[in-house]
């Protein structure tokens, strides 16, 4: 025997998809193709261009205590050491 459904839980503006919805229904990109060409570009979950410039990513031997003392000053410790780096090079 079937159920009767909730008349708290219908939602007259939101009903239940028969099958006949589903043959209808097409893919987003056939009816939107501009946004079809816009998620071609880049696929879901890649990143966008950067918004800043990129560093670069190097191997850099240090002293253990060079290392620790700008540690000891807290988080950005490699913020303040390529400031430091940038200002010398200047």
């Amino acid at each position: 025997m079937k159920k009767k459904p909730d008349p708290e839980m219908i939602d007259k503006e939101n009903p239940e998809w028969t099958d006949a919805m589903f043959a209808k229904a097409r893919p987003a990109s056939e009816i939107f193709p501009d946004l079809a060409a816009h998620s071609e570009k880049r696929k879901r979950g890649q990143r966008g261009p950067q918004k800043k410039p990129r560093k670069v990513l190097i191997a850099l031997r240090l002293e253990e205590s060079t290392v620790e003392a700008y540690k000891a000053g807290g988080r950005g410790y490699q913020t303040r050491m390529a400031a430091v780096l940038e200002e010398h090079a200047k």
